[in-house]
This record gives C-alpha cells, sequence and structure tokens, in this order.
C-alpha cells in the first residue's frame, strides 16, 4: 500500500493513484486478499476527491456570491465536514 505522510494529498495525486488501482483490480492479476486491501484505499481516495470538489464548489459560490466576484471569504471546515463562511 502507499506511504502515508503528513503532506496533504492533491485532487491530481489522488486520481492518478485511484486510475492505478483500476487498473490493477481490473488486470486481474492480483489475489483476492490484495484487491480487497486495494478497492479499501480506493474507496478512501475517492472520499478526499468528493470532499476537495465539495471545497472548491463552495469556494465558487462564494466567489460568485461576493460583490464584484473578487473577494473570497474565510471558510473554516466543521467537525462534521461542511465548509462555513467565517
Amino acid at each position: 500500500m502507499a506511504k502515508r505522510d503528513d503532506k496533504p494529498m492533491s485532487f491530481e495525486e489522488a486520481m492518478g493513484q485511484l486510475e492505478k488501482i483500476v487498473e490493477q483490480i481490473a488486470s486481474g492479476k492480483i489475489g483476492l486478499e490484495e484487491t480487497m486491501d486495494r478497492y479499501e484505499h480506493g474507496m478512501e481516495l475517492v472520499k478526499k476527491c468528493r470532499n476537495i470538489l465539495e471545497r472548491a464548489e463552495q469556494r465558487i459560490q462564494v466567489l460568485s456570491e461576493t460583490e464584484g466576484g473578487m473577494q473570497v471569504a474565510a471558510l473554516e471546515q466543521s467537525g462534521d465536514g461542511r465548509v462555513e463562511q467565517s
């Protein structure tokens, strides 16, 4: 499994890892246990990508709603994972 460190993974990095996982599983050359491990990791990556996309969508919405579209309001992530304007 991939090494995990403190550096936040970018959307592009997560998508690249997902693509590799899909290729590996689709090849049929790995066993069931390894397939399940990679599937589980893939689902974690999907969740991470969805969170990144949701935050980006919320930032775009805030930009669109601000006067002149040039101000970015401060956003904070709440305990339930939602991003809120402060």
